[in-house]
Parts: structure tokens; C-alpha cells; sequence
């Protein structure tokens, strides 16, 4: 294995080491085994195919340069995991992680290595063999049923829940305070730091429907679940009445794994149903529970935002409305002036007339008709637009 690049002890690398940039495609893996040992290795896809046997459509997943979705693929010997940062080849032996530097990466290593070794759980003392020797049973039983893989699909998976949770509970932070202060008072500032917290709330939310839908996908095919027992397949490749041991791994033949694969589901440790993968379905389950918690909280805040907008927008109408209204009396104002004016017209044009001598008491009667009329005029619209309800009263 060490042949195929460099390793390097992850407690060896420097500090200077970190802050360094990461070329365009970086091959940098970490190796987590068993017992929490971790080693940062520098392999190339080709070195990567060979160490852990699988082919180099699989790879491409976890490729950063190139746009996947979230997907957890059981292969015979190996499960590929892309789940959001977390690009994760998991063998029955140990969990290759892609940018180790990663500062998101940074606590799935850590949890990796606490949480991977075995735990002893029994540390009575006495002389009693006959119960030593029930208390390993038990022990190793407990250690079988749930193994080496699922362990490690388990951090993974409590990583990115507890990753998008954090995400989700920070724009909460931030969206509600600003969404209040929008219905308090709507400017353009506040319009536009709602925007860009609705556009981080999309880019979220998309985000985590991909991690549902794919737990939800493999939930809802027992053969998917079913490829993911790695231990249980090597162990059964590795019995004597196994019918598959001639089968062997070749890169060439992409072909040969999913007649493997085909086998190993007619063997004997999958007749018995349902019941063969309830650990993991138990194990999925859990997380997908998480992982719509978190996505109903999202679905809270879309609606929140949605009703604020709605309220916004009934708040733009009525300001709207008003303004119809002032328009309309401003136009009712216009047309009954307009009325004063061509009497005034009438009576200021240079045209000689005989009535216009000697009848200079007529000049205030006619200023207080027109007045009257143009009143009267403005009060008649005014009165006929509250009969109709087109404006308030």
C-alpha cells in the first residue's frame, strides 16, 4: 500500500502546512483504520482505484471540480460517500476522506479517530471465568452487529446533519430579526438584506433536500442497504462454500461488480428479508429524521418569509390605494376649478359689450355663483365616489 504515494503521519504536518493553498485538484487523502490511526496520504486516482478496488466512475463523485449530487453507493468492497464536503471512500477496514486540510473536514477526522476504536466495555474483576467469558460473548456479539463501516457511515452522516443543522439554526439567527425590521420599516437597505438572506435560505435548502432525498432513496430499496454490509460480504466471500470466490476485481471490467454484487444478494445471509438490513435501516432512519427536522425548519422559515412578503405587499396597496384617492380629489379639485376659470375666461376677454358699463355691482355676483358652482361641482364627485366605494369614507 505504501507504494502507491507518499504518507505522511497526520500529526506531523505543521502549522505553515495549513494555511497552504491546495492545488486545483488535490490529492490529498486521510486514512483513519480501526483503531483511530490516522495517515495523510498523497495518491492519485489511479493509486486510490488500486488501494481500494473500485472503478473510476465512482471516483468522479467525489471529484470537487466536477457538480454531483449527494449519493451513498454500496460497491463489493467498498461504499462511496459525497455528502456535501464529506467525499468519503469507506472500506471494512478503513475510511479514506478526501482534503484533509478542509477546516470542514477538520472534526470528521477528530470524530473519526474517537469514535472508530473498539470500546471495552466490560471491566468487572473476579475469578468467575464462566462469566468473563459471557460478558466477551456478549461483547463480540455487540461488536458484529454493528460494524467497522457502519460505524464510520455513522459519523459521516451525524457530521452533515449536525453541519446543515448549524447552517440552518445561523440564517435563522439572522433572517427573523431582519424580516421584523422589514414590517417595522421598509426601506431599500432592508429590502435588499432580506434578498440576499432569502437567496441563502434557497442555495440551504437545496442543499439538504439532497441529503434527504438521498437517505430517503436508500431507505426505500432493501438491495441499495443491502450492498452496504461490507463486513458481512467479505465474510461470506471468505467461506469455503463461497460460489463467488473465483470472481475477481478488475478496473477493465466494470462489469464483474454488479455480477458480484448479483451473487452476493442470492447468498444465504440475505434470504432472511427485511430483517437483514433492520440495523442499518434503524441507522438511516435516525438521521433522515434529523435531516427533515432540519429541512422543516427551513420550510418555517420560507413561510415566514412568505407571509412577510405578503404583508408587505398589502402594506405597498394600501399606500397605493391612498395615493389613487389624493389623485382623485386632486382631480375632482382640478375639474371644479376648471369650471371657475371659463367664467373668468368669459367675463376677462377684450370684446366691447353693452352690459359691461354701468353694471359693476353684477362683478361680486358672479364671483360668488361661480364659486358656488365649482363647490358644488367638487362636493357632487366627492359624494358620488364614497357612494360607490372608491374612496374611503
Amino acid at each position: 500500500m505504501a507504494g502507491d504515494g507518499f504518507i505522511v503521519p497526520l500529526d506531523s504536518l505543521s502549522q505553515p502546512a495549513l494555511l497552504t493553498k491546495k492545488t486545483a485538484v488535490s490529492r490529498s487523502w486521510v486514512s483513519v483504520d480501526h483503531n483511530g490511526n490516522s495517515t495523510v496520504l498523497d495518491l492519485d486516482k489511479y493509486g486510490i482505484m488500486k488501494r481500494v478496488e473500485i472503478h473510476a466512475r465512482d471516483l468522479r463523485i467525489l471529484d470537487p471540480l466536477l457538480s454531483y449530487p449527494s449519493a451513498i453507493l454500496g460497491r463489493e468492497k467498498a461504499i462511496v460517500l459525497n455528502l456535501e464536503h464529506i467525499k468519503a471512500i469507506i472500506t471494512s477496514e478503513e475510511v479514506l476522506l478526501r482534503d484533509p486540510l478542509d477546516d470542514n473536514v477538520i472534526p470528521i477526522v477528530e470524530e473519526l479517530q474517537r469514535r472508530l476504536p473498539p470500546v471495552n466495555v466490560y471491566t468487572g474483576q473476579g475469578d468467575d471465568e464462566e462469566g468473563t467469558g459471557v460478558q466477551t460473548d456478549a461483547q463480540t456479539n455487540e461488536s458484529n452487529e454493528f460494524p467497522f463501516e457502519f460505524r464510520a457511515l455513522e459519523v459521516a452522516l451525524e457530521g452533515i446533519c449536525s453541519f446543515l443543522d448549524a447552517r440552518t439554526r445561523e440564517l435563522e439567527t439572522a433572517a427573523y430579526p431582519a424580516l421584523d425590521e422589514l414590517t417595522s420599516m421598509i426601506s431599500s437597505r432592508n429590502l435588499d438584506r432580506v434578498r440576499k438572506l432569502k437567496s441563502a435560505m434557497t442555495r440551504l435548502t437545496n442543499r439538504v433536500l439532497k441529503v434527504r432525498d438521498e437517505l430517503e432513496q436508500l431507505l426505500d430499496d432493501d438491495d441499495d442497504m443491502a450492498d452496504l454490509y461490507l463486513s458481512r460480504k467479505l465474510s461470506f466471500a471468505s467461506s469455503p462454500s463461497s460460489d463467488g470466490a473465483n470472481l475477481t476485481w478488475s478496473p477493465a471490467s466494470p462489469t464483474i461488480e454488479s455480477k458480484i454484487s448479483r451473487a452476493s444478494r442470492a447468498t444465504p445471509f440475505s434470504i432472511h428479508g427485511e430483517n437483514d438490513v433492520e440495523e442499518l435501516e434503524m441507522l438511516l432512519e435516525a438521521y433522515f429524521m434529523q435531516i427533515e427536522a432540519t429541512s422543516n425548519k427551513l420550510t418555517t422559515l420560507r413561510e415566514y418569509i412568505d407571509d412577510t412578503e405578503d404583508y408587505i405587499n398589502i402594506q405597498l396597496d394600501n399606500h397605493r390605494n391612498q395615493l389613487i384617492q389624493l389623485e382623485l380629489f386632486l382631480l375632482s379639485g382640478t375639474v371644479s376649478l376648471s369650471v371657475y376659470s371659463l367664467v373668468a375666461a368669459i367675463f376677462g376677454m377684450n370684446i366691447p359689450h353693452p352690459w359691461n358699463d354701468n353694471h359693476g355691482y353684477v362683478f361680486k355676483w358672479v364671483i360668488l355663483f361661480a364659486g358656488i358652482l365649482s363647490a358644488s361641482i367638487f362636493m357632487s364627485i366627492t359624494t358620488y365616489s364614497r357612494h360607490k366605494g372608491l374612496v374611503g369614507s
